[in-house]
C-alpha cells in the first residue's frame, strides 16, 4: 500500500504538540496579548503587524493635605510580527515507496521553527537587559558558588521590585546548567529533586524559579575597549557623553555603570545603594565621546529609575576587554513578551490546508502541487513577534 503524509489538519496539530514541547525560552515569557491582534479581528478591523503595548503610568508621593495634581504619562512599548516556517519536498515516487517514519521528519522540521523563535527571543532579552549579576563569568562548580548564582539573581529582580509570585525563570545555556548540576548535587534538595537532576541532566526548579535550559544562550564579546572618564552632573537620557573611548571598540550588548549613579526602587525612588547597570545599544568606536544607552537614564519624576550624580570620575566596564561571556538570563515572565497569532488559510489552489492553535501558539500547514516537477510540498508557517515590555525584570548572568 502506498504510504503518504497525514492530513493537514493532523499534520497541523502534531506539529502544535512538538512545537510546544521544544520551545523553552518561549515558554517562560508573557503570552497574553495574541488576543490583541484575534479579538481585535472578530471585530471586524486587524491591528497591523505592530500592537503597542501600554506599561502602566506611575505617580509621585504627595506630602501633607495640599492636593498637586499629575498628568497620566502612559509609555508603550511596539511588538511586531514576522512570518516563518519550513517546507518539505516530497516527489511522487518518494511518497508512494519510501516516505516512512513521519512523525520523526515532523519532528526535524518543526525544531527549526522552534529553534528559531527562541533564538530571536533570547536575542532580544539580551540586547534589552541591563542588569547584571555575575560579571566575572566564572562557572559555579561548588555548592556555595551555585547557590550564590540564585541568590545574587534574585536580589537583583527584588531591588527591581519583581513580584514573588512563582513566575520567576532562569534560562542556563549548556556551561552554566552542567556547571549548576555539579555545583548543586545533594544540597538541600530532596531525593526526588536529587534523582531528577541525575536523570536528566539538567537543573531542576530551585530557589523559587523555574529553570530550563537552552543552547541559544547568547554570547556576547567585549570590545576592546577601556573605560574613560564621564562627567555626571545635569546629565540622563539615552546618550552619555565621555571623554574619547580608548583601547579599541565599546560594542553593543556591553554592560556599563557610572560614576555616582544608582538603582533606584521603583516605587520609593529610594537608592538600592547599588551601581545601576546600562546596556550600550550600539557599537561605539575608539575616540568615541557619546554612549548611546539603555534604559534611558532617568533621574527624577514618576518614572526615575536612578539617582542624579554630580561626579566626575570614569564609568565602569562590566567585564574583561576582548572577552566571550554566555548571557544567561533570570527574569519575570512579564519582562518579555510573545505574541503568536494565527494566519490566514487558503483554501483554493491547495491540495489540502489546517491552522491550529493552542496555549497561545499556533501554526499553518499547506499542501500543494507541483505538476512539473512532479512534487508535493507542504509548508508550515507561524506568524509571531517579541517584545521587551519590563526588561527592568530581567537580570544577566554571565559565564564563561
Amino acid at each position: 500500500m502506498a504510504n503518504s503524509l497525514s492530513t493537514c489538519s493532523i499534520v497541523a496539530k502534531e506539529s502544535l504538540a512538538i512545537l510546544s514541547n521544544m520551545l523553552t525560552f518561549s515558554k517562560a515569557v508573557n503570552r497574553d496579548f495574541e488576543d490583541t491582534f484575534t479579538a481585535n479581528q472578530a471585530r471586524g478591523y486587524s491591528p497591523g503587524v505592530t500592537i503597542n503595548i501600554k506599561r502602566p503610568p506611575r505617580y509621585t508621593y504627595r506630602a501633607g493635605r495640599v492636593a498637586v495634581p499629575q498628568a497620566t504619562t502612559e509609555t508603550t512599548v511596539p511588538l511586531t510580527l514576522s512570518q516563518g516556517g519550513v517546507d518539505l519536498s516530497f516527489l511522487s515516487i518518494e511518497r508512494t515507496l519510501s516516505l516512512q517514519q513521519k512523525e520523526k521528519k515532523l519532528a526535524a522540521a518543526v525544531a527549526t521553527v522552534a529553534n528559531e523563535i527562541d533564538r530571536q527571543g533570547l536575542q532580544m532579552a539580551y540586547l534589552a537587559t541591563a542588569n547584571l549579576s555575575n560579571a566575572a563569568g566564572t562557572l559555579p562548580t561548588t555548592a556555595l558558588a551555585a547557590t550564590q548564582i540564585f541568590t545574587d539573581a534574585n536580589r537583583r529582580l527584588d531591588e527591581m521590585a519583581a513580584p514573588r509570585d512563582k513566575q520567576r525563570q532562569f534560562i542556563f545555556g549548556p556551561g552554566m546548567n552542567g556547571a549548576v548540576v555539579s555545583g548543586l548535587a545533594g544540597l538541600f534538595n530532596a531525593s526526588p529533586k536529587v534523582s531528577e537532576q541525575y536523570g536528566t541532566g539538567l537543573v531542576v526548579d530551585s530557589f523559587g524559579a523555574s529553570v530550563g535550559m537552552d543552547q541559544n544562550v547568547v554570547v556576547h564579546t567585549n570590545g576592546a575597549a577601556t573605560a574613560t572618564n564621564a562627567a555626571m552632573t545635569g546629565q540622563s537620557g539615552s546618550a552619555i557623553t565621555v571623554t574619547a573611548v580608548a583601547g579599541g571598540t565599546l560594542t553593543a550588548g556591553t554592560v556599563v555603570n557610572w560614576p555616582g549613579v544608582f538603582a533606584v526602587n521603583p516605587q520609593s525612588r529610594v537608592s538600592t545603594g547599588v551601581l545601576m547597570d546600562f546596556v550600550v545599544t550600539s557599537d561605539v568606536p575608539l575616540g568615541g565621546t557619546s554612549i548611546p544607552i539603555s534604559p534611558a537614564m532617568v533621574t527624577s519624576g514618576a518614572f526615575q529609575n536612578c539617582t542624579a550624580s554630580t561626579t566626575s570620575a570614569a564609568y565602569t566596564i562590566r567585564g574583561a576587554a576582548s572577552t566571550a561571556y554566555n548571557v544567561n538570563l533570570a527574569f519575570h515572565n512579564d519582562a518579555f513578551t510573545l505574541a503568536c497569532v494565527p494566519i490566514w488559510t487558503p483554501q483554493r489552489g491547495v491540495i489540502d490546508s489546517a491552522v491550529e492553535s493552542h496555549n497561545g501558539l499556533s501554526i499553518r500547514v499547506v499542501e500543494f502541487y507541483d505538476g512539473t516537477n512532479d512534487n508535493a510540498i507542504t509548508r508550515m508557517d507561524v506568524l509571531f513577534g517579541w517584545a521587551a515590555t519590563y526588561p527592568e525584570l530581567s537580570n544577566r548572568i554571565y559565564s564563561v
